[in-house]
């Protein structure tokens, strides 16, 4: 099989010839993976081939004006939807941390009027050549995936943004709805620049902590599905598959999605509330395909090599049976990854994710 085949043979809960191999990190752990391998500090499509990434992601790219001034006396840069980061360092590196929250306070008449990017500010003319360029690979559309509660956060607060969901407010669900609105017909058209080379669509809403739900399966189903479900009647019109990103625990919403017409989950904690491999499988498997569970805050990070070797190892032996399994890990790999470690989880998924014919 090419990495297409194999990929939408797992989104259809299918068996392939080996597992679907993918690929994420933070800036630290990415630049010592391409120096280990001899690459220049901007080849990330050689990493990925070195890695046996499967998966390739096209995007319109934000022509448009800036809408939104960065605040530099405070070292705070501001996105084109006004969300404010600043950097904070950690020990391994650091990360552009939210902060302010402009519209926390914000009435629906300001929100309203809040300036956001219009589908019309995205160049679209470069989607057909990427798609060509990566014929063999899994093409998913990326970055523009709704996330209600944790887009409503970077720019409400967390806190405001749970309370505008329990309480219908109607300024918090201007703010969804807007940003959903946008998300939507940008993927439509990214879809159309597409014509028909777009595998699926990764979307995102974070459902869980570590220990429980965020919130209440009644606000899922009043206010985050039916957002959602306007996504997937897109994506059925084009014929794409759907994955959704989920942190923490979120195995309670997941018959939900297959209801709406989800194809695969992403990101599965394992150290999560009812998210072990284990519950995953024996619960959704052949329902739903899985893309992660090797964790980033496991073996991978504070383990040795034959540490790691011996978890990837396990995950695979968990996931590979019946098929529907995707490689990879949780979140982005973390920057205290050792690099040998990181190798050794790639290497892992070539030796031991081949299924016998």
């Amino acid at each position: 099989m090419d990495s297409k085949e194999r990929i939408m043979t797992v989104f259809s809960s299918g068996i392939p010839d080996r597992v679907p191999i993918n690929y994420g990190a933070n800036p630290g752990i990415d630049a010592r993976l391409k120096a280990h391998f001899g690459l220049r500090p901007d080849d990330a499509e050689g990493l990925r081939q070195i890695l046996n990434v499967d998966f390739r992601n096209v995007t319109g790219l934000y022509t448009g004006k800036k809408l939104h001034a960065d605040i530099p006396d405070r070292g705070v840069k501001v996105d084109d939807w006004g969300i404010h980061r600043k950097w904070v360092e950690h020990g391994s590196g650091g990360y552009w941390d939210y902060c302010d929250f402009p519209l926390e306070h914000a009435t629906e008449e300001e929100i309203a009027n809040w300036p956001m990017p219009s589908p019309d500010d995205f160049d679209y003319s470069g989607i057909g050549r990427e798609c060509e360029k990566y014929s063999q690979y899994a093409i998913g559309v990326s970055g523009f995936g709704g996330d209600i509660i944790n887009g409503n956060g970077m720019l409400r607060g967390m806190e405001q943004t749970l309370i505008d969901l329990i309480t219908d407010d109607p300024a918090g669900l201007l703010l969804a709805d807007r940003r959903m609105e946008i998300h939507i017909e940008t993927t439509r058209r990214i879809l159309e620049a597409g014509k028909g080379k777009i595998d699926f669509i990764w979307l995102a809403e974070d459902l869980g902590s570590q220990n429980a739900q965020i919130i209440s399966m009644e606000l899922f189903r009043k206010h985050i599905r039916p957002r959602y479900q306007k996504y997937i009647d897109v994506a059925n019109a084009y014929g794409v598959k759907m994955m959704m990103h989920t942190c923490g625990s979120s195995s309670w919403a997941y018959n939900d999605f297959i209801e709406m017409g989800i194809h695969a989950v992403d990101a599965l904690q394992p150290e999560a509330k009812d998210m072990s491999p284990e519950y995953l499988k024996k619960t959704f498997g052949g329902r739903l395909a899985f893309h992660g569970c090797i964790s980033t805050a496991g073996p991978v990070v504070y383990g040795t090599v034959r540490e790691t070797e011996d978890y990837c190892r396990k995950i695979l032996e968990i996931m590979m049976p019946g098929g529907g399994y995707c490689f990879a890990p949780t979140h982005c790999l973390q920057d205290n990854s050792p690099t040998e470690n990181v190798v050794t989880m790639y290497e892992t998924a070539i030796k031991y994710g081949v299924y016998k014919q």
